[in-house]
């Protein structure tokens, strides 16, 4: 049996969970619905959409949804992926 290490760290879910927070800031800033970007994007489900922007049930953006996201509001991928401010 193998001794396979785990894949998902706590680093790599703050790391998913920043990406998701500077989506849904970046899309409130643009002034689009949830329920608009979902449609943008392919996502039938606006549920879904925001369980990922919320990293709820371990639901996460993919590179082609950044990459659809990111034409979408007109910025550059790289801001998806910048460190959030601390307060």
């Amino acid at each position: 049996m193998l001794n396979l290490p785990q894949i998902v760290t706590k680093k790599e879910k703050k790391f998913l969970k920043m990406v998701a927070t500077n989506v849904k800031n970046i899309r409130q800033q643009k002034g689009i619905s949830q329920l608009e970007t979902a449609l943008s994007i392919a996502q039938s489900s606006n549920g879904f959409y925001a369980n990922m922007e919320n990293f709820t049930d371990n639901k996460r953006f993919n590179l082609l949804h950044l990459f659809k996201l990111s034409k979408l509001f007109e910025c550059d991928i790289c801001e998806f992926f910048k460190e959030l401010e601390k307060s």
